[in-house]
Protein backbone atom coordinates (compact mmCIF):
# COMPACT_ATOMS: atom_id res chain seq x y z
CA UNK A 1 0.00 0.00 0.00
CA UNK A 2 1.31 3.67 -0.83
CA UNK A 3 -0.92 5.90 1.08
CA UNK A 4 1.54 8.42 2.58
CA UNK A 5 4.63 7.27 1.17
CA UNK A 6 6.57 9.55 -1.49
CA UNK A 7 7.91 13.18 -0.95
CA UNK A 8 5.33 16.41 -1.63
CA UNK A 9 1.80 16.48 -1.96
CA UNK A 10 -1.23 17.77 -0.84
CA UNK A 11 -3.46 16.74 2.04
CA UNK A 12 -6.05 15.80 -0.72
CA UNK A 13 -3.86 13.25 -2.39
CA UNK A 14 -3.12 11.29 1.21
CA UNK A 15 -6.88 11.51 2.26
CA UNK A 16 -8.08 10.22 -1.51
CA UNK A 17 -5.97 7.74 -1.58
CA UNK A 18 -6.85 6.56 1.74
CA UNK A 19 -10.50 6.38 1.35
CA UNK A 20 -11.47 3.51 0.11
CA UNK A 21 -9.92 1.54 3.23
CA UNK A 22 -10.63 3.94 5.72
CA UNK A 23 -14.36 4.01 4.73
CA UNK A 24 -14.37 0.48 5.35
CA UNK A 25 -13.47 0.42 9.26
CA UNK A 26 -16.27 3.32 9.67
CA UNK A 27 -18.47 0.37 7.68
CA UNK A 28 -17.28 -1.72 10.14
CA UNK A 29 -17.67 0.69 12.97
CA UNK A 30 -21.49 1.15 11.90
CA UNK A 31 -22.21 -2.81 11.74
CA UNK A 32 -20.47 -4.08 14.63
CA UNK A 33 -22.64 -1.53 16.45
CA UNK A 34 -25.83 -3.22 15.08
CA UNK A 35 -24.62 -6.91 14.65
CA UNK A 36 -24.93 -9.76 17.16
CA UNK A 37 -22.92 -12.91 15.81
CA UNK A 38 -25.64 -15.77 15.48
CA UNK A 39 -22.43 -18.48 15.59
CA UNK A 40 -21.87 -19.04 18.95
CA UNK A 41 -24.10 -16.82 20.41
CA UNK A 42 -25.14 -18.34 23.62
CA UNK A 43 -21.78 -18.34 24.40
CA UNK A 44 -20.61 -14.67 22.86
CA UNK A 45 -23.58 -13.14 24.52
CA UNK A 46 -25.54 -10.10 22.92
CA UNK A 47 -24.39 -7.01 22.22
CA UNK A 48 -26.51 -4.21 22.41
CA UNK A 49 -26.93 -1.84 19.85
CA UNK A 50 -25.10 1.19 21.42
CA UNK A 51 -21.84 3.33 21.90
CA UNK A 52 -20.49 4.39 25.23
CA UNK A 53 -18.17 7.52 25.44
CA UNK A 54 -19.24 9.27 28.47
CA UNK A 55 -19.88 6.61 31.09
CA UNK A 56 -17.45 5.04 33.73
CA UNK A 57 -13.90 4.52 31.84
CA UNK A 58 -12.80 0.80 33.15
CA UNK A 59 -9.80 0.48 34.82
CA UNK A 60 -6.97 -2.92 36.20
CA UNK A 61 -8.48 -2.10 39.55
CA UNK A 62 -11.91 -3.10 39.00
CA UNK A 63 -13.61 -6.04 40.23
CA UNK A 64 -14.95 -8.48 38.58
CA UNK A 65 -16.53 -11.58 40.64
CA UNK A 66 -17.66 -13.70 37.14
CA UNK A 67 -14.34 -12.89 35.74
CA UNK A 68 -12.78 -15.42 38.16
CA UNK A 69 -10.71 -18.51 36.70
CA UNK A 70 -11.33 -17.42 33.39
CA UNK A 71 -8.85 -17.88 31.05
CA UNK A 72 -8.28 -14.90 28.44
CA UNK A 73 -5.69 -14.76 25.88
CA UNK A 74 -4.18 -11.43 24.13
CA UNK A 75 -2.36 -10.68 21.16
CA UNK A 76 -0.65 -7.15 20.51
CA UNK A 77 0.53 -6.40 17.41
CA UNK A 78 3.36 -5.30 19.05
CA UNK A 79 4.48 -4.77 22.67
CA UNK A 80 7.80 -3.01 21.46
CA UNK A 81 6.09 0.27 22.23
CA UNK A 82 5.31 2.44 25.72
CA UNK A 83 1.45 2.30 25.24
CA UNK A 84 1.17 -1.20 23.74
CA UNK A 85 3.09 -2.47 26.62
CA UNK A 86 0.85 0.33 29.06
CA UNK A 87 -1.99 -1.56 28.02
CA UNK A 88 -0.58 -5.35 28.57
CA UNK A 89 0.37 -4.33 32.35
CA UNK A 90 -2.83 -3.27 32.47
CA UNK A 91 -4.24 -6.57 32.06
CA UNK A 92 -1.94 -8.52 33.55
CA UNK A 93 -3.07 -5.99 37.00
CA UNK A 94 -6.79 -6.72 35.65
CA UNK A 95 -6.21 -10.61 35.79
CA UNK A 96 -4.23 -10.90 38.95
CA UNK A 97 -7.19 -8.93 40.80
CA UNK A 98 -9.60 -11.07 39.07
CA UNK A 99 -8.32 -14.19 39.09
CA UNK A 100 -7.94 -14.40 35.47
CA UNK A 101 -5.08 -16.79 33.92
CA UNK A 102 -4.22 -14.24 31.17
CA UNK A 103 -1.36 -14.76 28.72
CA UNK A 104 -0.27 -11.84 26.15
CA UNK A 105 1.57 -12.26 23.02
CA UNK A 106 3.82 -9.91 20.56
CA UNK A 107 2.39 -10.01 17.12
CA UNK A 108 5.47 -8.49 16.06
CA UNK A 109 3.59 -6.37 13.61
CA UNK A 110 2.89 -9.16 11.55
CA UNK A 111 -0.94 -10.46 10.96
CA UNK A 112 0.12 -13.80 9.79
CA UNK A 113 1.75 -13.64 13.26
CA UNK A 114 -1.18 -12.94 15.09
CA UNK A 115 -3.34 -14.97 12.73
CA UNK A 116 -0.80 -18.44 14.21
CA UNK A 117 -1.01 -16.48 17.84
CA UNK A 118 -5.17 -16.55 17.83
CA UNK A 119 -5.28 -20.18 16.30
CA UNK A 120 -2.38 -20.85 19.55
CA UNK A 121 -4.66 -19.74 22.04
CA UNK A 122 -8.28 -21.60 20.38
CA UNK A 123 -5.74 -24.92 21.34
CA UNK A 124 -5.11 -24.03 24.43
CA UNK A 125 -8.58 -23.73 25.14
CA UNK A 126 -8.97 -19.94 26.25
CA UNK A 127 -12.66 -18.66 26.95
CA UNK A 128 -11.86 -15.56 25.18
CA UNK A 129 -9.06 -13.69 22.84
CA UNK A 130 -8.48 -9.87 22.91
CA UNK A 131 -6.76 -8.63 19.89
CA UNK A 132 -5.46 -5.63 18.70
CA UNK A 133 -4.83 -5.89 15.05
CA UNK A 134 -2.33 -4.78 13.26
CA UNK A 135 -4.21 -4.64 9.91
CA UNK A 136 -7.63 -3.43 9.26
CA UNK A 137 -8.12 -6.51 6.71
CA UNK A 138 -5.94 -8.70 7.11
CA UNK A 139 -6.38 -9.49 10.68
CA UNK A 140 -9.68 -10.46 9.63
CA UNK A 141 -9.02 -13.99 9.56
CA UNK A 142 -8.58 -13.49 12.87
CA UNK A 143 -11.71 -12.66 13.80
CA UNK A 144 -13.21 -15.72 11.75
CA UNK A 145 -10.96 -18.35 13.13
CA UNK A 146 -12.04 -17.41 17.16
CA UNK A 147 -15.50 -17.45 15.63
CA UNK A 148 -15.30 -20.36 13.91
CA UNK A 149 -14.29 -22.28 17.19
CA UNK A 150 -17.05 -20.28 19.07
CA UNK A 151 -14.59 -17.98 21.40
CA UNK A 152 -16.00 -14.45 21.85
CA UNK A 153 -13.38 -12.56 20.51
CA UNK A 154 -12.73 -8.43 21.48
CA UNK A 155 -10.79 -5.80 19.96
CA UNK A 156 -9.11 -2.93 21.75
CA UNK A 157 -7.36 -0.12 20.48
CA UNK A 158 -7.04 -0.54 16.71
CA UNK A 159 -9.73 -1.79 14.70
CA UNK A 160 -10.48 -5.02 12.13
CA UNK A 161 -12.70 -4.61 9.21
CA UNK A 162 -15.06 -7.68 10.49
CA UNK A 163 -18.63 -7.52 11.30
CA UNK A 164 -18.66 -10.73 13.28
CA UNK A 165 -15.98 -9.23 15.79
CA UNK A 166 -17.77 -9.56 19.48
CA UNK A 167 -17.09 -5.76 20.80
CA UNK A 168 -14.49 -3.06 20.67
CA UNK A 169 -12.90 -1.07 23.11
CA UNK A 170 -10.92 2.29 22.27
CA UNK A 171 -10.74 5.84 21.40
CA UNK A 172 -12.11 7.63 18.21
CA UNK A 173 -8.52 8.38 15.79
CA UNK A 174 -10.10 10.15 13.84
CA UNK A 175 -10.89 12.94 15.74
CA UNK A 176 -7.91 12.34 17.39
CA UNK A 177 -6.26 13.72 13.88
CA UNK A 178 -8.96 16.32 13.90
CA UNK A 179 -7.64 17.67 17.36
CA UNK A 180 -3.86 17.71 16.86
CA UNK A 181 -3.87 19.17 13.58
CA UNK A 182 -6.21 21.69 15.42
CA UNK A 183 -3.78 22.33 17.85
CA UNK A 184 -1.05 22.91 15.68
CA UNK A 185 -3.08 25.47 13.61
CA UNK A 186 -3.70 27.05 16.99
CA UNK A 187 0.08 27.33 17.63
CA UNK A 188 1.52 28.50 14.89
CA UNK A 189 -1.29 31.17 15.28
CA UNK A 190 -1.64 31.72 11.24
CA UNK A 191 -3.18 29.83 8.28
CA UNK A 192 -0.35 29.69 5.81
CA UNK A 193 2.84 27.82 6.72
CA UNK A 194 4.61 23.58 5.77
CA UNK A 195 3.83 20.14 8.02
CA UNK A 196 5.64 17.13 7.17
CA UNK A 197 3.29 14.36 8.87
CA UNK A 198 4.57 10.70 10.29
CA UNK A 199 2.38 8.03 10.15
CA UNK A 200 1.88 4.80 11.66
CA UNK A 201 1.88 1.28 10.09
CA UNK A 202 0.20 1.33 6.79
CA UNK A 203 -3.34 -0.19 6.60
CA UNK A 204 -3.75 0.13 10.57
CA UNK A 205 -6.63 1.45 11.18
CA UNK A 206 -5.16 4.24 13.88
CA UNK A 207 -3.24 5.47 10.37
CA UNK A 208 -5.97 5.21 8.25
CA UNK A 209 -8.08 7.51 10.46
CA UNK A 210 -5.48 9.83 12.27
CA UNK A 211 -4.63 10.73 8.61
CA UNK A 212 -8.29 11.31 7.72
CA UNK A 213 -8.78 13.42 10.51
CA UNK A 214 -5.44 15.79 9.79
CA UNK A 215 -6.77 15.47 6.35
CA UNK A 216 -10.71 16.71 7.41
CA UNK A 217 -9.09 19.98 9.28
CA UNK A 218 -6.35 20.95 6.54
CA UNK A 219 -9.41 20.92 3.59
CA UNK A 220 -10.57 24.10 5.48
CA UNK A 221 -6.31 25.46 5.78
CA UNK A 222 -5.07 25.46 1.89
CA UNK A 223 -2.33 27.42 2.55
CA UNK A 224 -0.90 24.96 5.01
CA UNK A 225 1.48 22.63 2.70
CA UNK A 226 2.22 19.26 3.18
CA UNK A 227 5.90 19.05 2.24
CA UNK A 228 6.13 15.47 3.07
CA UNK A 229 4.80 12.47 4.53
CA UNK A 230 5.91 8.76 5.16
CA UNK A 231 5.11 5.92 7.79
CA UNK A 232 7.81 5.71 10.64
CA UNK A 233 5.69 2.40 12.04
CA UNK A 234 5.26 3.90 15.52
CA UNK A 235 9.22 3.95 15.98
CA UNK A 236 11.07 6.83 17.72
CA UNK A 237 14.27 5.90 15.92
CA UNK A 238 12.27 5.28 12.35
CA UNK A 239 10.83 8.46 12.93
CA UNK A 240 14.53 9.83 13.72
CA UNK A 241 15.82 9.08 10.54
CA UNK A 242 13.14 10.16 8.76
CA UNK A 243 13.34 13.35 9.86
CA UNK A 244 16.86 13.72 9.41
CA UNK A 245 16.64 12.73 5.62
CA UNK A 246 13.06 15.89 5.37
CA UNK A 247 15.70 17.91 7.07
CA UNK A 248 18.23 17.25 4.40
CA UNK A 249 15.61 17.47 1.51
CA UNK A 250 13.71 20.58 2.87
CA UNK A 251 15.63 22.69 5.79
CA UNK A 252 14.12 25.41 7.49
CA UNK A 253 11.32 24.91 4.97
CA UNK A 254 9.54 22.64 7.39
CA UNK A 255 7.65 25.13 9.92
CA UNK A 256 5.97 21.83 12.01
CA UNK A 257 5.79 18.18 12.56
CA UNK A 258 2.87 16.41 12.66
CA UNK A 259 2.92 12.75 13.85
CA UNK A 260 0.35 10.12 14.56
CA UNK A 261 1.77 9.18 18.08
CA UNK A 262 4.48 10.22 20.47
CA UNK A 263 7.46 8.37 19.66
CA UNK A 264 7.35 9.30 16.14
CA UNK A 265 7.06 12.91 17.39
CA UNK A 266 10.35 12.45 20.12
CA UNK A 267 12.24 11.05 17.37
CA UNK A 268 11.30 13.84 14.85
CA UNK A 269 12.50 16.42 17.57
CA UNK A 270 16.10 14.29 18.60
CA UNK A 271 16.42 14.76 14.85
CA UNK A 272 15.69 18.35 15.23
CA UNK A 273 17.76 19.26 17.61
CA UNK A 274 20.64 17.54 16.54
CA UNK A 275 20.29 19.75 13.37
CA UNK A 276 20.40 22.65 15.61
CA UNK A 277 17.00 23.75 14.77
CA UNK A 278 14.06 24.19 17.10
CA UNK A 279 10.48 23.08 14.77
CA UNK A 280 7.34 22.37 16.69
CA UNK A 281 6.39 18.66 17.43
CA UNK A 282 2.67 17.11 18.17
CA UNK A 283 1.98 13.78 18.92
CA UNK A 284 -0.87 11.41 19.83
CA UNK A 285 -0.79 9.21 22.65
CA UNK A 286 0.55 11.00 26.34
CA UNK A 287 3.59 8.15 27.15
CA UNK A 288 5.80 9.64 30.04
CA UNK A 289 8.57 10.95 27.38
CA UNK A 290 6.10 13.11 25.62
CA UNK A 291 4.28 14.53 28.83
CA UNK A 292 7.88 15.57 30.11
CA UNK A 293 8.52 17.36 26.10
CA UNK A 294 5.11 18.93 26.78
CA UNK A 295 6.25 20.43 30.10
CA UNK A 296 9.90 21.65 28.57
CA UNK A 297 8.87 22.79 26.23
CA UNK A 298 10.21 20.15 23.35
CA UNK A 299 6.75 19.16 22.17
CA UNK A 300 3.57 21.33 21.88
CA UNK A 301 0.91 19.12 23.00
CA UNK A 302 0.11 15.48 23.36
CA UNK A 303 -3.27 13.68 22.75
CA UNK A 304 -3.87 11.72 25.64
CA UNK A 305 -5.28 8.46 25.11
CA UNK A 306 -6.12 5.97 28.23
CA UNK A 307 -4.28 2.30 27.51
CA UNK A 308 -5.68 1.05 31.10
CA UNK A 309 -9.27 1.90 30.11
CA UNK A 310 -9.09 0.51 26.85
CA UNK A 311 -7.86 -2.58 27.93
CA UNK A 312 -9.86 -2.70 30.79
CA UNK A 313 -12.90 -2.65 29.02
CA UNK A 314 -11.93 -4.88 26.43
CA UNK A 315 -11.62 -7.30 29.36
CA UNK A 316 -14.72 -6.82 30.61
CA UNK A 317 -16.78 -6.92 27.33
CA UNK A 318 -14.97 -10.26 26.89
CA UNK A 319 -15.86 -11.33 30.64
CA UNK A 320 -19.67 -10.62 29.48
CA UNK A 321 -19.46 -12.06 26.54
CA UNK A 322 -18.14 -15.42 27.82
CA UNK A 323 -21.03 -15.23 30.71
CA UNK A 324 -23.71 -14.24 28.02
CA UNK A 325 -24.60 -11.35 29.20
CA UNK A 326 -25.65 -8.09 27.57
CA UNK A 327 -23.05 -5.91 26.65
CA UNK A 328 -22.40 -2.39 24.20
CA UNK A 329 -20.95 -3.68 21.32
CA UNK A 330 -18.85 -0.45 21.04
CA UNK A 331 -17.19 1.53 23.82
CA UNK A 332 -15.73 4.44 22.97
CA UNK A 333 -13.04 6.74 25.48
CA UNK A 334 -12.45 10.18 24.59
CA UNK A 335 -8.94 11.51 23.66
CA UNK A 336 -8.16 14.77 26.42
CA UNK A 337 -5.65 16.89 25.06
CA UNK A 338 -1.90 17.58 27.47
CA UNK A 339 -0.57 20.92 26.88
CA UNK A 340 2.06 23.13 28.27
CA UNK A 341 -1.43 24.27 31.15
CA UNK A 342 -2.28 21.00 32.49
CA UNK A 343 0.73 18.34 31.73
CA UNK A 344 1.36 18.42 35.85
CA UNK A 345 -2.15 16.26 35.74
CA UNK A 346 -0.70 13.47 33.49
CA UNK A 347 2.62 12.97 35.08
CA UNK A 348 2.11 10.17 37.46
CA UNK A 349 -0.98 8.48 35.19
CA UNK A 350 1.66 5.17 35.30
Amino acid sequence: MSLGVGACGSAQQAGDSAETKSSAIASTQAVASSASSEDGENKAGKGEDTASSTGKVASPDDVVPEAKGMKIGATYYTLQTEFCMRMDNAAKKWAKNNGVNYKSYDGNNDAATQLDQVETMIADGVDAIILNPQDADACSACVNAAVKAGIPIVGVNTMVNNDKLTGYCGSQDVSAGEEIMKYMIQYMNKDAFNIVVIEGPMGQSAQLQRIEGINNVLRDYPKIQILAQNTANWSRSEAMTLMETWITTHGDKIDAVVAENDEMALGAREAIEAAGMDIPCIGIDGITDAVSAVGNGKMVASDFQNAEGQISGALETAVKAVKGEKFEKEEWIPFEMITPKNYKDYQNRY
